[in-house]
């Protein structure tokens, strides 16, 4: 087994941890405090091709590999982990369905503004009745005589929706058919019948906007479904599998702050004559932490490198992100009890870590979901 990384690789790991330090740790406060979008950042990582990693240079990406992604999501994630949301979406969600199941045509008109981080994407499952069981969906997509579909129904909880240009969204087409009755559909916000709701006040990652989308009237052509008609469910399961090596790589760039944090902390700050870093129960956290980051990195690795391979994933993506996810919160929580008073403060961005790192147990498929994903994949039993 090769455990080195190409030179390409490690380049754009060097240009995200770069845009990193430099432009999104000292604005990563701000921005949590405001919730304020960070369009220029956003940009500028595009203009660095880290918003279309594994997207082909003909349609305005790095042209780079799952691997790639993997380590300029930490990087970034460990400035700030709103950001990597955004970035996560456009890359994993947006650009790979797209690149996956699109059209020429398709490929040409949406993908190159998302990489470029000259337009945002966002993706669109969700439902106010309907999280981790998608086949609830109400929103409907009926077909006119044209060809053409009407679409009326709301999507909540959409990333980057209240600034996304294009979305990909799921509809029902024909619901007595259950998950064989949605389809997938390229949406233009620009368009008459799309509006959206309040932005979501969240606990963490408060930069990504978050809102509510309702479709009314909205006329999808033809020529913007996505893949075939009824295969939106497998298009978005496949889809959430590439996500989630995504979050397992947001989580640990999460932990990873944390934990470099914490071992600055322990070494300067002292209790009864001595840093508190030489007590063993002090110890016998940061041995903890850095297990359970080194497993959560080498299982997303492993994850990325079978997506480049083409062999199937699904089972390493949902150990990877389930991993790495509960091991940000684990070891955020334990670096807020190790910097006691100050841990809880918003003077120190611990506190952030904290509120940031929940989420990744919970949105692209919760750690209750990866488990049944996982057993059933082992087992063969539903």
């Amino acid at each position: 087994m090769d455990f080195s990384f190409t030179d390409e690789q490690l380049m754009l790991q060097d240009v995200a941890r770069r845009i990193a330090q430099e432009k999104i740790a000292p604005s990563a406060e701000h921005f949590d405090r405001t919730g304020e979008f960070p369009l220029d950042n956003i940009r500028l990582l595009g203009e660095n091709g880290l918003m279309g990693i594994e997207v082909p240079a003909e349609y305005g990406g790095a042209g780079m590999d799952s691997i790639a992604y993997v380590l300029a999501m930490i990087e970034i994630a460990a400035a700030d982990a709103a950001h990597s949301t955004i970035m996560s979406v456009n890359n994993s969600l947006f650009c790979n369905g797209i690149l996956t199941h699109g059209t020429e045509e398709q490929k040409q008109r949406y993908v190159r503004e998302i990489a470029e981080g000259t337009e945002i994407g966002a993706f669109a499952l969700t439902e106010p009745q309907s999280g981790s069981d998608a086949t609830a969906m109400r929103c409907r997509a009926v077909r006119q005589a044209d060809g053409s579909f009407v679409i009326n129904g709301k999507k909540s909880w959409i990333t980057s929706g209240p600034v996304a240009r294009y979305l990909v969204l799921f509809a029902m087409t024909e619901p007595e058919k259950g998950a064989r009755g949605i389809t997938a559909f390229m949406i233009d916000a620009q368009r008459e019948g799309f509006h959206r709701g309040k932005t979501e006040p969240k606990l963490g990652i408060r930069a990504s906007a978050t809102c509510e989308i309702e479709f009314s009237g909205y006329v999808a052509r033809a020529e913007d479904v996505l893949g075939e008609e009824g295969h939106g469910f497998k298009i978005a399961m496949s889809v959430l599998d590439a996500g989630r090596i995504g979050i397992a790589s947001q989580a640990i760039g999460i932990g990873r702050a944390a934990y470099e944090a914490t071992l600055e902390y322990v070494r300067e700050r002292k209790a009864f004559g001595q840093p508190i870093g030489s007590f063993q129960m002090t110890q016998a956290k940061i041995a903890d932490m850095k297990c359970k980051l080194d497993a959560s990195l080498l299982l997303t690795l492993r994850a990325a490198w079978l997506k480049g391979q083409g062999r199937r994933f699904t089972t390493e993506a949902a150990v990877a992100k389930l991993t790495a996810s509960e091991a940000a919160m684990w070891i955020a929580h334990q670096a807020v009890q190790i910097h006691g008073g100050m841990g809880y403060s918003k003077e120190m961005p611990l506190e952030r870590y904290f509120r940031d790192a929940k989420i990744t147990e919970i949105y692209e498929g919760t750690s209750e979901i990866q488990r049944l994903v996982i057993a059933r994949q082992e087992t063969g039993l539903r």
